[in-house]
């Protein structure tokens, strides 16, 4: 019996010991791809079909390669190359399944320009290709070269979309050959000269000072809105100018 006993217990422990030191098995090829786009819902300037096809173009989509082959740095690094992607994450199981995550530049302008060119132009100033989707942002026409898109379109378009008064009221941005600024708004059948937006020798200076003159004027038109339109009517007057410091100039309809 006790000769029985200890040939069960040396059984059991073979198998134990077998099993414990035994690999885990890990898939060798990459069996499915999950694509997730963390903003698609709000913004929709990029789609899992879109990152597909790159990936593919590339060489870098890891559906059916071989998980050891799979780089994920590498497929993050062709990602971040698009110029809708803000950044992106990837990550593989140990089911073979790639996961790869994006979240998107988002265009905070669409430029029109009077040369022809149609692209859109992102909070930092980066321009980005124009795209076969559609979002509710603001339309910028006139003369806009890609020097004055990359310095002055983002703190002017930003400005206006941080304040909940003028992204519902301005629908479009008109840069004069002087380079006044006109404003189109949504209610009310005029148009809105600002004048010429401020420069300085830096970005983060241009910026700022670009910012501070935008936030006035918008708040010397709401002021004429709320204490002049309101009395006067909202289409009495065809063009309201704010270029001057101390005066707004307002030419009637005729």
């Amino acid at each position: 019996m006790l000769v029985a006993f200890d040939l069960v217990i040396a059984c059991y422990l073979f198998m134990a010991i077998t099993s414990w030191n035994k690999p885990t098995e890990k898939a060798t090829l990459c069996t499915k791809v999950v694509i997730n786009i963390a903003d698609d819902n709000v913004n929709g300037f990029l789609n899992s079909e879109e990152v597909k096809t790159l990936l593919m173009k590339k060489g870098v989509y890891p559906l059916k390669q071989r998980i050891a082959d799979i780089n994920p740095r590498k497929v993050e690094g062709q990602l971040v190359g698009m110029p809708f992607v803000k950044t992106a994450q990837c990550y593989i199981s140990t089911e073979g399944h790639v996961f790869i995550t994006v979240t998107q530049n988002v265009p905070i302008a669409r430029v029109k320009s009077a040369k022809g060119e149609d692209y859109y132009v992102d909070a930092n100033g980066g321009v980005m290709p124009n795209s076969q989707y559609t979002s509710d942002m603001i339309i910028v026409t006139g003369n806009v070269s890609r020097n004055y898109a990359n310095h002055y379109l983002a703190p002017l378009a930003q400005t206006i979309m941080d304040d909940d008064l003028w992204r519902n009221q301005i629908e479009q941005i008109n840069i004069l050959p002087d380079y006044s600024v006109e404003l189109v708004p949504r209610v009310g059948d005029h148009i809105i000269n600002i004048g010429e937006l401020p420069s300085a020798n830096t970005d983060a200076a241009r910026n700022t000072r670009i910012r501070e003159y935008v936030e006035k004027q918008l708040q010397r038109l709401e002021s004429f809105y709320r204490f002049g339109l309101v009395h006067a009517g909202w289409n009495k007057y065809e063009y309201i100018s704010l270029e001057y410091t101390n005066q707004i100039v307002c030419r009637k309809r005729e």
